[in-house]
C-alpha cells in the first residue's frame, strides 16, 4: 500500500506540474522535448525492424526523432525490432506514471524529462538499475553532472543514461546593441559582459539609449542566476534550504531589483508577444538553452541580427532527456544493448548532424565536424563549440521531488513584484507558500 500511495502521489504531482508548465510564462517541457525543435511527429506509433524478429522492444519517447538510428540498429541486429511510441511530453509523462502505478503496461525503454528525474528516482524499484547491467563502465563517456543527474544520492542506482541536454547561453540582438552604441560582435560582447554587474550596466545603456528592455522576461533571468548556484531549494536530505542558503535569495533579489529598475519585460514565454519580440527585436537578450536556438529560427526565419555569447558568470542547463528501462521489461539485456548503442558518442554525433540534438558525450565536442559547425543564422559563428563550453561548465545540483513546486512559487512572487508588490514582503510570502505546499 505504501508503494502504491507513493506512486499515486507522484502521478498527481506530475500532472499538476505539467499543467503549470504548459501555460503562462514558462514551458521548459513542451518546447525542448530533446534539445531541439527537430522532433518526430507527436503521438505517433511505428514499428521498425523485421516482422520476423525474435524480440520486439517497446520505446516510449518524446521530442527527438531517433528513427534513422533505430533503422540502422535493427538492420545490424535483425533479431531485434523496436516499436516506437512518440508522444507529446504531457501525454508521455502521464501514461508512464499511470503504467508504473498500475504495475503493468510500461515499455521496455522510456524517456524522462530532466525536471522529472528526481520524482522517478523516488520509485527506483520500478526501474532497472543500469549499474547492474554494467553501466559503470560507461560513466567516463558522459558529462559528470549529467551522469549524476540520473543517479541516486548514494551513487549505487542509475535510473537512466543522458540522451540530450540544454546548456544555456545568451542569445542577443546585435542591432539593438549597435543602436545603443555598444559592441555587437560575439567576441566583443563576451568581453563586454563577463559578470552580472556588466549585464546590468549594458541593460542600463540599452534602456537609456533605445528604450528597449534587456531581457524578455524575469523568468529567464532568475533561471540563469539560479542554475549557476551550487545548491538550489533542497539539500541532499531533501530539506528545504531556500531560507537558510544565500544563493536563491540572492538570485531572487537581483531579479527583483532588475524588475524594479525596468530592465526586464514580462512577456509570457511562448506567447504571441514573446514570439513577436524575437522577430522585431523588442528586447536585447534571451537567456536560454541550446534548443532555444531552433525556436528563435522558427519564429524569426528571415531575421539576421541574432547572435550568441556566453551567459555571464557561467552556464546552467535547461531541459534534456534521460532514457530508462522500466523494471517490468522481459528484455532488460536487449534493451540495455540498444540503449548503450543509441547513446554512444558516435550515434550522438550522428543525431547532432541530423537534428542538432545537443550531445551529452564530451568526446563529440572534440570532433572537427562538431567544433566547426558554423551557423549562418547566428552570423556564421561556431555556435556548437560555444554551447559545448557551456555544457562543460554546468554544475551538478540536487533538485529534490518538490523542485517545481518551489520554483513556481518564486516565479509567482516575482510576477507580483513586477506588478508593484514589495519584494521583501513577497519573499516572506514565498517561504510560507512553499512550506504549506510541501507539507500538504
Amino acid at each position: 500500500m505504501k508503494e502504491k500511495s507513493l506512486l499515486f502521489t507522484l502521478l498527481i504531482t506530475a500532472i499538476i506540474a505539467v499543467g503549470c508548465n504548459t501555460g503562462g510564462s514558462s514551458n521548459s517541457n513542451s518546447q525542448n522535448n530533446s534539445g531541439s525543435g527537430n522532433g518526430a511527429s507527436e503521438n505517433d506509433e511505428s514499428s521498425i525492424g523485421s516482422d520476423d524478429s525474435e524480440v520486439e522492444l517497446s520505446f516510449w519517447n518524446f521530442g527527438a526523432d531517433y528513427g534513422s538510428l533505430i533503422e540502422e540498429y535493427t538492420e545490424k541486429n535483425p533479431e531485434i525490432s523496436i516499436n516506437v511510441r512518440q508522444m507529446e511530453v504531457e501525454d508521455h509523462q502521464t501514461n508512464l506514471f499511470t503504467s508504473l502505478s498500475a504495475g503493468g503496461g510500461a515499455p521496455d525503454l522510456a524517456a524522462i524529462e530532466a525536471s522529472e528525474i528526481d520524482s522517478y528516482i523516488r520509485a527506483e524499484d520500478k526501474f532497472v538499475n543500469l549499474l547492474d547491467l554494467g553501466a559503470a563502465d560507461l560513466e567516463e563517456d558522459y558529462l559528470d553532472w549529467a551522469w549524476e543527474t540520473g543517479s541516486n544520492i548514494e551513487g549505487d542506482f542509475l535510473l537512466g543514461l543522458p540522451a540530450d541536454i540544454g546548456p544555456t547561453v545568451m542569445y542577443y540582438r546585435a542591432d539593438v546593441f549597435q543602436e545603443a552604441g555598444l559592441p555587437s560582435e560575439p567576441e566583443e560582447v563576451k568581453e563586454l559582459i563577463q559578470t552580472w554587474e556588466d549585464y546590468r550596466h549594458a541593460a542600463e545603456t540599452i534602456l537609456n539609449e533605445t528604450g528597449k528592455k534587456m531581457a524578455d522576461n524575469f523568468e529567464t533571468i532568475f533561471k540563469a542566476k539560479r542554475d549557476q548556484a551550487p545548491e538550489h531549494f533542497f539539500n541532499e536530505e531533501n530539506e528545504l534550504i531556500i531560507d537558510s542558503s544565500p544563493y536563491m535569495k540572492e538570485a531572487y533579489d537581483q531579479t527583483a531589483q532588475w524588475i524594479e529598475e525596468g530592465y526586464t519585460d514580462n512577456l509570457g514565454m511562448w506567447s504571441r508577444e514573446w514570439r513577436n519580440g524575437i522577430q522585431e527585436g523588442s528586447y536585447a537578450t534571451l537567456l536560454g538553452p541550446a534548443w532555444m536556438g531552433d525556436i528563435i529560427k522558427e519564429y524569426a526565419p528571415d531575421e539576421s541580427h541574432w547572435r550568441i555569447a556566453p551567459i555571464p558568470e557561467g552556464a546552467g542547463n535547461w531541459g534534456g532527456t534521460w532514457i530508462t528501462i522500466p523494471e517490468e521489461t522481459e528484455h532488460a539485456e536487449e534493451a540495455y544493448e540498444f540503449l548503450t548503442w543509441l547513446l554512444a558518442p558516435e550515434q550522438q554525433m550522428q543525431l547532432f548532424k541530423e537534428r542538432e540534438t545537443f550531445p551529452t558525450t564530451p568526446a563529440v565536442y572534440e570532433d572537427e565536424e562538431f567544433t566547426q559547425a558554423a551557423d549562418d543564422y547566428y552570423g556564421g559563428k561556431y555556435a556548437a563549440d560555444l554551447i559545448a563550453e557551456a555544457a562543460l561548465e554546468v554544475p551538478y545540483v540536487h533538485k529534490g521531488p518538490h523542485y517545481e513546486d518551489v520554483n513556481e512559487e518564486i516565479l509567482i512572487g516575482l510576477n507580483n513584484v513586477y506588478y508593484g508588490s514589495d519584494s521583501e514582503e513577497e519573499w516572506e510570502e514565498i517561504i510560507g507558500m512553499v512550506e504549506r505546499r510541501i507539507l500538504r
